[in-house]
């Protein structure tokens, strides 16, 4: 019983966390299941693949009925994701991993200071209005009503080619080194194809939930997935998504950004130095 408590209130703080920032609750679900619980790593990372789904479930619903989501975009991008998590899937022993860990690390450590930069601009947060021929011909550009601001924001977005091979790149991490990618599909909606920081958390949840979905069927047949963990977890993520998604709507998007700065530059260092051979 206190087991199954303990994984509800992780199930909400990660779902809360994960439907804010938009990059799952893996990053606290599995190190809190490994190292406080002793559970396996298998069973771990079949319970946090669930969690994503969970969490993409129950934010989902909230930013598509409040237009906060841009569909277009998310469909658009996940070809790039799924054709990079497919060759990453087939080339996995092709490359050294080491390697990759530390190139993704250190990519993830300038993208942190990137947004730093855009921390401390004084002017705010900039939304481009401007115009791109990919982004018209697809119909990328949106609006979103920000309820923190209480106006309506219309914004547009550029650099797509660079956002669509950061999302291939992504892909291609998760398939090579089997972590969650939702980092790296906020960095390239927000920092590369200069996408306003709610919709890109709020499009990077929609993208997990089929990314981890694909997933999900390899883990139930190798028996990844024990419904004693992963049942519990996915009811608190739920609860805990549904409540992450109208927070964010209220959130300044400097706030959205204070929390997901320490995050990346954790996830960064993390993998910079395991690719060193050292683990934290």
């Amino acid at each position: 019983m206190n087991s199954m408590l303990l994984l509800l209130v992780m199930g909400v703080g990660a779902g809360v966390l994960g439907a804010i920032l938009g990059i799952g609750g893996g990053m606290i679900i599995t190190p809190v299941l490994t190292i406080m619980m002793g559970l396996d790593i298998k069973y771990a990372i079949g319970a946090s693949i669930i969690s994503v789904i969970a969490t993409s479930s129950g934010s989902t619903i909230a930013y598509l009925k409040d237009d906060m989501l841009n569909l277009r975009v998310a469909m658009f991008l996940e070809i790039a994701t799924t054709v990079g998590a497919i060759m990453g899937a087939l080339l996995v022993g092709v490359f050294s991993s080491s390697f990759l860990y530390v190139l993704f690390g250190f990519f993830l450590l300038y993208s942190t200071y990137n947004m730093v930069r855009k921390l401390m601009d004084k002017k705010g947060e900039n939304v481009y209005t401007g115009h791109d021929p990919i982004v018209d011909k697809f119909k990328l550009a949106s609006t979103y009503y920000d309820k923190s601001e209480k106006k309506q924001v219309d914004y547009s977005m550029k650099n797509v080619p660079g956002g669509f091979i950061m999302m291939w790149a992504a892909g291609l991490a998760s398939g090579l080194l089997g972590i969650g990618s939702g980092a790296f599909k906020v960095i390239a909606m927000d920092t590369i194809m200069k996408m306003p920081l709610k919709p890109s958390s709020a499009t990077s949840n929609l993208m997990m939930g089929v990314t981890a979905a694909a997933s999900a069927t390899v883990y139930f047949f190798n028996g990844s997935i024990r419904p004693d963990i992963a049942a519990p977890l996915a009811i608190g993520v739920l609860a805990g998504a549904t409540i992450g998604a109208r927070l964010m709507q209220v959130l300044k998007p400097r706030i959205i950004r204070m929390i997901f700065i320490p995050i990346i530059l954790y996830m960064g260092v993390q993998m910079a130095l395991k690719g060193f051979g050292v683990n934290i």
